[in-house]
């Protein structure tokens, strides 16, 4: 077999820092012509099957007169380059393969968070990783939405090899970005496609914000009123300060502190004014105020909502009605003169009024229904009156005086008179009676 058709054949081989790679060289015509691999440095590592150099990383994977392979273990940087594969025909043909070697970027660092950072501060975060080949990339997110705005730096490291890569991101804080999880991601091809991150959860400092909510929107006159202090802030406000027109509250007794709660009982006209909630923590202070007007139940809603017993108060200001649920009651004085000596506003259990004809109505007779009824018999009653009064008008026959009987054929009016009392027989035999 002519020499002339024999050819080495080699491939390239990428392999990831500390793994094995392995190189394969193949002939597919050979004539028992021995094969060989030698090292960047042009070191023998196998003659055949026969190992030249004492290395314990590298050993033989298969020998054939058609192939020799050999496997290198443990890769190091250090092993990357140009191995060539020998064929010793006459001349000696070689093939070229090169060996990659991927340095895995290190476990990324982030640095220049302190804690806590006040609110409206700027704050600087860098993220770095070294011993990537290619250097890696880097990328931000919070929240996770990626931050495109940030700096780039890539550095050679002192073995010429690898790089160490850094990013830079830049930011004011807000009270918002209390908690945020900020995640530094290192993307690479020796991670297959796992990246690595590292993790930083923001902690803000920020002043108080402060929200008074009622308990009703409409308070009314003997009902209670709770107003709650919502207040958020870090540190946490405890305990918030309630006061009354610029003043301590001016009856503790029915004023009732709890918390953030501030509960007045038994509404009057003098509990009229502005409070005032005030939340402070190391940071700075903060307040709200709710303006607090009481409505008489008589001005608003006596026209639509008093009704007279017999509804009626027990002793613990409830009001019950054919063994409806209890509702909370306000007793009142009608002042009118034609009005009924008590009357009741009547007030659901969440403090809103309610119509007393509306609990009456739920086991009470149908007065809709009633007055149907009423309207259908009436309609009927009408009608069978003027059917029969047009009956009897129909009916009716014309009725003429003697007079008229005897004049109605006589030449002159002898005759008639004559005639007349002739048929004044007659018309005493024939009478009508009317019922």
């Amino acid at each position: 077999m002519s020499s002339q058709g024999q050819f080495p054949l080699t491939q390239n081989v990428t392999v990831v820092e500390g793994g094995t790679a392995i190189l394969t060289c193949r002939v597919d015509q050979n004539d028992n012509t021995s094969l060989q691999w030698s090292n960047p440095a042009q070191q023998t590592l196998y003659f055949d099957d026969k190992k030249a150099l004492r290395d314990n990383r590298i050993e033989l994977v298969r020998a054939s007169w058609h192939e020799l392979s050999i496997s290198v273990s443990d890769v190091s940087l250090s092993d990357e380059g140009q191995y060539t594969c020998s064929l010793f025909t006459m001349p000696v043909k070689t093939s070229k393969a090169y060996l990659t070697v991927l340095g895995v970027p290190e476990k990324p660092q982030i640095s220049g968070f302190s804690s806590p950072v006040m609110e409206g501060d700027l704050m600087q975060l860098t993220c770095k990783t070294s011993g990537s080949k290619p250097a890696a990339d880097i990328r931000w997110f919070k929240n996770d939405k990626e931050i495109k705005d940030v700096k780039y730096l890539k550095e050679e490291d002192a073995n010429r090899k690898t790089f160490t890569v850094s990013s830079t991101l830049d930011f004011r804080v807000d009270r918002s970005d209390d908690g945020v999880a900020v995640i530094c991601r290192v993307d690479h091809e020796s991670l297959n496609a796992t990246p690595q991150v590292a993790m930083q959860v923001l902690e803000i400092h920020y002043t108080p914000s402060v929200k008074i909510i009622p308990s009703t929107p409409f308070p009314q006159e003997g009902q209670a009123l709770t107003l709650t202090c919502e207040s958020k802030g870090k540190p946490l406000p405890e305990p918030v300060l309630w006061t009354k027109d610029g003043a301590e509250l001016p009856d503790p007794d029915r004023m009732v502190v709890s918390g953030r709660e501030l509960n007045i009982l038994f509404l009057n006209k003098t509990d009229n004014g502005t409070y005032r909630c005030e939340a402070t923590n190391t940071i700075g202070q903060s307040s709200a105020e709710y303006v607090l007007i009481v409505h008489e139940c008589s001005q608003h809603f006596a026209s639509h909502y008093y009704h007279p017993l017999p509804y009626h108060c027990t002793s613990n200001n409830l009001c019950s009605h054919n063994n409806q649920p209890k509702h909370i009651c306000i007793q009142q004085q009608q002042k009118s003169p034609h009005s009924s000596p008590r009357a009741l506003l009547l007030l659901s259990s969440d403090g809103y009024p309610m119509d007393p004809n509306s609990l009456a109505g739920q086991n009470g007779p149908d007065h809709a229904l009633i007055g149907g009824i009423v309207a259908v018999v009436v309609f009927v009653t009408l009608c069978s009156i003027f059917l029969l009064g047009r009956y009897l008008a129909r009916h009716k026959g014309t009725y003429l005086t003697n007079e008229a009987k005897g004049a109605e054929d006589a030449p002159d009016a002898d005759t008639a008179i004559i005639n007349a009392e002739g048929s004044q027989v007659n018309a005493e035999e024939k009478k009508e009676y009317f019922i």
